[in-house]
């Protein structure tokens, strides 16, 4: 982690100066002396403003767990409004975009509020966390300074060079201002009437994280948030008076921004923030802050929990206390029940009640929440049998002892007003138990990606239905996750989950997790190849060819087809904004490293 962040040029973490010790800032309350309202809104600003009247706000700790500062939501909505007057000076026309790297901070929150005040277009930047090398980072923000048409850039102290560099190799700059708070702090403060934001209006734009393809930026209005922020604090969460979040998540993820963020402003609580690289050096702060501050709901990655079970000493839990903790949210990538297990079993001695566990499905294009299980239930799931599942792509529940299988975990029912539907290759709607892409339909589907016909047009159906990308099934009206399509590799007619063969590799005690990524390329005769390439620190030839030997070996046992495996350098393969691995930047990787071109002419045999 830290050589990686040297390599960025990014300022090492700071040591704490004990400033809120020596000054006495305090956390905003958990309990609000203001009536609770649900997220029941019209607009994300008129939210803020009601927030406004009570004592609840955000609260960002450092590494060590000290309180830095405290962003009270009657301050964001003073400090918001003020900024809005400096951005209106800018003259800039109602609903332009505004482009903010979002490291963890009252200023990208303020500045966030504040375009929505002055009628502008927020969205958020990734900060450079283990993204790999400085040139990947800057032509990342590039991309989506291009494709946003973005007409003013904002990054704090710590990020404007890269910003600054990104600015200065655009091809269609239409920026009209660029700098960091400080330097918008200067400007005047117009003369002007801040008016109110309508629910046909685009709210902000959510780019995705790219884990299959370029970034593209999700147009979401502020009716299809509102929707989705009261699905999840209403039916998704059953918030409550005495709720208290705390979260790790990067600001520029959905799930960060909506789930931990935005959602707890709609329904006036307490949040305590710690920065996303802080917990990935210190997870267990992360669980010092719900013990500490009594916390309720908080939501993670399933990473984000293994690493938490990792670090975790049997001296760590004799402090920890996790039995506020109500809301364990789980989501954002495939999860497995084995992770959840795990931290159950580490931090039970500590309090954690595993029915707190909340998996959820959901993404960008429908704001952030698609379903969500009944809370306090804990994690349930289905065993089936994977040789019907491979074959026949049906889910049929395991019924005997030592017959292969996979476990998929319940993601539970659409929130209300929204649909979801399974479909085969022709579109057809599919019995329950049979995998199929997933469609989803409701009030917080986007209208689709900014000044992108195209890509839209795939992604959203004449009548109304996304189609996520997403394969699963529903059993009992629940959803079920079994991968995503576009990671489906084709082989002779069989579906192989790259995922699947990932796991295999993860399974080497040489190969650490999320250090594999698997993915299919084209062969001349027009067949497709499986390709593995994997992360590896064995130094010695015949260990490398060994390893390399093993898992040809255990892909042709499990799949039946014959796979190339390619070992590089740790820290080699792509992560996308939200640290997942990206499997198209993968493949775009081993064919430069490989000088190919045009496609993959020679056959693979296992070895």
């Amino acid at each position: 982690m830290s050589s990686t962040i040297a390599k960025l040029g990014i300022p090492p973490v700071q040591k704490n100066d004990s400033q809120s010790l020596r000054i006495g800032i305090a956390p905003t309350p958990t309990h609000n002396l203001l009536a609770q309202r649900r997220a029941n809104f019209t607009t994300l600003v008129e939210s803020l403003e009601y927030a406004a009247q009570g004592e609840t706000g955000y609260n960002f700790y450092d590494s060590r767990g000290n309180l830095k500062s405290v962003l009270p939501y009657r301050v964001l909505c003073t400090n918001s409004k003020i900024i809005a007057k400096r951005l209106s000076g800018l003259g800039l026309a109602r609903n332009s975009r505004v482009a903010l790297i979002a490291d963890t901070t009252p200023a990208f929150i303020e500045l966030f509020f504040a375009c929505r005040f002055a009628g502008l277009i927020p969205f958020a930047m990734p900060v450079p966390v283990n993204l790999g090398s400085r040139a990947i980072y800057v032509q990342q923000l590039r991309g989506m300074l291009e494709s946003s048409r973005a007409n003013v850039a904002v990054a704090s102290l710590d990020f404007i060079e890269f910003l600054n560099e990104a600015v200065n190799g655009l091809v269609n700059n239409e920026l009209k201002w660029s700098g960091t708070p400080e330097q918008l702090d200067l400007l005047p403060e117009a003369d002007v009437a801040l008016l109110p934001n309508t629910p046909d209006e685009t709210a902000y734009l959510q780019f995705t994280s790219g884990s299959t393809r370029l970034p593209r930026g999700v147009v979401i209005t502020e009716k299809a948030l509102m929707a989705n922020l009261q699905g999840i604090v209403c039916n998704g969460l059953d918030v409550r008076f005495g709720d208290r979040c705390a979260s790790w998540l990067p600001f520029y993820h959905d799930m960060g921004l909506v789930g931990l963020v935005l959602a707890p402003l709609a329904a006036q609580l307490s949040v305590d923030y710690l920065a996303t690289r802080d917990f990935a050096v210190r997870p267990l702060q992360w669980l010092k802050l719900i013990s500490r501050n009594r916390c309720t709901i908080a939501f993670s990655q399933p990473f984000g929990l293994k690493l938490c079970t990792l670090r975790a000493r049997e001296s760590d839990l004799v402090d920890l206390d996790l039995s506020s903790w109500r809301a364990a949210g789980v989501g954002a990538e495939m999860i497995r029940l084995d992770t959840l297990k795990s931290f159950a079993a580490k931090f039970s001695a500590a309090g954690f009640d595993e029915r707190a566990f909340l998996p959820c499905y959901g993404l960008a294009e429908s704001t952030l929440a698609v379903s969500f299980p009944d809370i306090g239930l804990g994690a349930r799931s289905l065993r089936v049998d994977a040789k019907t599942l491979i074959e026949k792509k049906i889910a049929v529940r395991v019924q005997a002892d030592g017959r292969k299988y996979n476990e998929f975990v319940n993601c539970g029912r659409p929130l209300p007003g929204h649909e979801v539907r399974v479909v085969d290759e022709a579109d057809h709607e599919v019995p329950h138990m049979t995998v199929g892409s997933i469609l989803v339909r409701g009030e917080s589907v986007m209208s689709g990606y900014f000044n992108n016909a195209d890509e839209t047009a795939r992604a959203i159906r004449l009548d109304g239905w996304l189609d996520t990308g997403d394969i699963g099934f529903l059993f009992e009206g629940d959803l079920y996750i079994t991968g995503r399509r576009t990671d489906v590799i084709i082989v002779n007619g069989r579906n192989i989950r790259a995922q699947d063969v990932e796991e295999l590799a993860e399974q080497q005690p040489e190969v650490r997790a999320r250090e594999a990524s698997a993915f299919g390329v084209s062969n001349e005769d027009g067949s497709t190849s499986v390709v593995l390439v994997v992360e590896c620190r064995l130094a010695s030839a015949v260990d490398r060819q060994s390893l390399i030997n093993r898992l040809q070996q255990m892909v042709y046992m499990a799949f039946g087809v014959s796979c190339l495996v390619e070992l590089v350098p740790p820290h080699t393969l792509p992560r996308t904004s939200s640290g997942k691995l990206s499997r198209f930047a993968a493949r775009q990787g081993f064919l430069q490293r490989a000088n190919l071109e045009q496609p993959v002419a020679t056959t693979y045999t296992a070895g």
